[in-house]
């Protein structure tokens, strides 16, 4: 596992292949590492599916609404929910969409994310100023690389569990 240097900015993500490393970035996000971490000791993010999953792109999850595949796990609706947390505003910032970072899911509206993210599979500069970027996965990318594809997946994986290193 990845040199943790923050264990109170850093999520440990556990895959069925293994554990994926994020450091988060509240330089860059404050607002957005904080939801994260809050979702996280709450246990909110625990057996929820990875709902859209395109190769080449990326792989988002976070419905902790409708998609916890152990509770309220409801396949048609995955996807458009989020927590009983109000909306976060945008912290979009120079930062690019690098492979491994995490950006903030949302809908057309900047100020809407919510506890939705997705891991970037490729560079995805396109991205860059229009989504929040606020963390890097800096250890099992390897993981995630192995994430179902599908929109949505036939058998979605899911986040077995999610704690902040600095509670692990």
């Amino acid at each position: 596992m990845a040199d943790i240097k923050d264990p109170e900015n850093t999520i440990i993500i556990e895959l069925k292949d293994g554990p994926v490393v994020v450091e988060l970035l509240p330089d860059v996000a404050p607002k957005h590492a904080e939801r994260m971490k809050e979702l996280a000791r709450a246990g909110k993010y625990d057996n929820v599916a990875f709902h859209r999953v395109i190769d080449g792109f990326m792989a988002q999850t976070g419905d902790v609404a409708h998609a916890n595949m152990e509770s309220g796990w409801n396949p048609g609706r995955a996807g458009t929910g989020g927590s009983d947390l109000p909306d976060l505003p945008a912290e979009f910032s120079k930062l690019p969409h690098d492979r491994g970072t995490l950006g903030a899911a949302r809908s057309a509206n900047p100020n809407s994310a919510n506890s939705q993210f997705f891991i970037n599979f490729s560079d995805n500069h396109f991205l860059n100023g229009q989504y929040t970027v606020y963390g890097r996965v800096i250890s099992g990318m390897e993981h995630v690389d192995r994430i179902t594809r599908g929109e949505p997946p036939a058998q979605p994986d899911r986040m077995i569990s999610v704690k902040v290193a600095a509670d692990a």
